[in-house]
């Protein structure tokens, strides 16, 4: 090769070698402030260095202080001293009820951004007076030379588990517990042995933990709850030992007569319960029928309840006194759907084409006025799963199967004579899931003129001025719309 070309080979891998040394040196400056920042901006324990600000997540206290506003409020038809005595005590009497129903533990609780804090956020549950332990607790952190991490609670003792003589624990049995470790893994097995005792007996409450480490800190509930025993109904082979039927009659022993006949072409022997507050009672005669009489006109919910009473299936089949079993009414169907669907509590027919199901709107409102409802016709237009033309809602009409102790645990208020049956389902709002089917049938018998009867079937006014009262006090509601 001549002279001159290898001299301009020899100047270009030279000038090569200088660039990539310029590159080079520029990288390793670059990764070197890089890492600087990151490691500057990190959260360690060096002194002098500021971590970000504590939020706030709670617990705030879940409050309804607005007013529900209903059109035509009215309080109570009643003299004004007697109102304010009313007052007073549905007053004290809510606030008992708050306590009661747990409202107390009604917290709203936030979960902090970014936390290296690890808790249970659901299930932490233990037996009052008992100890048990918190599950999942462990910290997530880099390298520091001391990790400490506490714990506080309010009605309960907390403690570590076999605490040998090198591990930092302080507040052994008390309230708060402080654990310190310089190893992250030792910390951790520490915190798998934390037990937490309840110092306060209750079947159903439930306490707050604070979990801290540095400016971290979390806040997730402990649930102490006595455990409940199952209550069971042996289903049985047929539908006579899974379904009562239910009746209250009163003075149409000829309506009751034709419907007990229409239940028996289909079913023989299932057993009829029919409570009876007539005047001048009629011994009802035929297999299978229990006739419980009670005290003349006691009214409509007296009579539910004595009915409801002597059920020893699992389901129960209300229907009037005055209807008629067709050809097509099949209580098996509603059987199948609530076996199917264990969650709910109700499910309703059609009587002579009519579902007269309803929704109900409740807001609390505030804790003086208290609260207002709003009833619509027809669904939630939440279709029941499986089932066609089946659908939830809050009101149905008075052909419906039932769970037996899901109805018990409401029950029907005596109170309510004659004017009674959406009170039912409102007491129930919350507590019983309800859905309403157009394919379940029953007839209804062509309506009589009784004069006697029809004098208590459409009761005077202070009839519906008494149900207001009783909505007043015993719902805590301001009015019905």
């Amino acid at each position: 090769m001549p002279r001159n070309q290898r001299i301009f080979f020899s100047g270009v891998i030279f000038v090569a070698i200088i660039l990539l040394s310029f590159y080079y040196m520029d990288d390793v400056f670059r990764r070197k402030t890089s890492f600087q920042f990151i490691r500057g901006t990190s959260c360690n324990n060096k002194p002098g260095i500021q971590d970000y600000p504590k939020p706030n997540i709670g617990p705030f206290p879940i409050e309804n202080s607005q007013s529900c506003t209903c059109k035509n409020t009215d309080p109570p038809d009643m003299a004004q001293d007697e109102l304010e005595v009313l007052k007073k005590h549905r007053a004290e009497e809510y606030r008992q009820h708050l306590i009661r129903t747990g409202k107390e533990n009604d917290v709203l609780v936030l979960a902090p951004p970014n936390t290296p804090l690890q808790y249970p956020i659901k299930g932490c549950r233990v037996i009052p007076l008992h100890q048990s332990f918190i599950p999942g607790l462990a910290l997530h952190t880099q390298h520091r030379t001391i990790y400490k991490v506490s714990l506080r609670v309010q009605k309960g003792l907390l403690s570590i588990n076999d605490v040998k003589e090198d591990e930092l624990v302080l507040g052994q049995n008390e309230e708060r517990l402080t654990i310190s470790s310089d190893n992250l893994e030792k910390l951790n097995n520490l915190l798998s042995r934390v037990t937490y005792t309840s110092t306060i007996y209750h079947i159903k409450t439930e306490d707050l933990a604070y979990f801290s480490f540095e400016n971290h800190e979390v806040i997730f509930p402990i649930e102490i709850r006595r455990l409940s025993v199952p209550i069971l109904y042996n289903p049985g082979k047929d539908i006579n030992s899974q379904v009562t039927i239910l009746v209250k009659t009163f003075l149409r022993y000829a309506e009751l007569k034709v419907l007990i006949q229409s239940i028996r072409v289909n079913y023989p022997n299932i057993k009829i319960i029919v409570a009876d507050d007539s005047h001048d009672p009629q011994k009802v005669v035929g297999d299978n029928i229990e006739q419980y009489f009670m005290p003349p006109a006691q009214g409509w919910f007296a009579g539910r309840n004595l009915a409801v009473s002597q059920v020893t299936t699992k389901y129960f089949l209300w229907v009037d006194d005055d209807f008629l079993f067709l050809n097509e009414t099949r209580i098996e169907r509603f059987v199948e759907i609530m076996e199917a669907l264990p969650e709910l509590d109700v499910v309703g027919g059609s009587v002579h084409g009519n579902q007269f199901s309803f929704r109900l709107h409740y807001e609390e409102g505030n804790t003086e006025e208290g609260g207002c409802i709003s009833r619509g016709s027809g669904t939630h237009k939440a279709p029941l799963p499986g089932f066609e033309g089946c659908f939830f809602t809050d009101i149905v009409v008075n052909y419906f199967v039932a769970r037996t102790d899901a109805v018990r645990r409401v029950g029907f208020d005596p109170l309510l004579r004659r004017v009674a049956h959406p009170e039912f389902f409102i007491d129930g709002l919350g507590h019983l899931l309800v859905a309403t089917c157009r394919d379940l049938k029953v007839g209804h018998q062509v309506p009589k003129n009784t004069g006697e009867y029809n004098s208590y079937r459409h009761p005077p006014k202070h009839d519906e001025d008494n149900k207001m009262r009783i909505y007043y006090f015993k719902n805590h509601l301001k009015c019905i719309k």
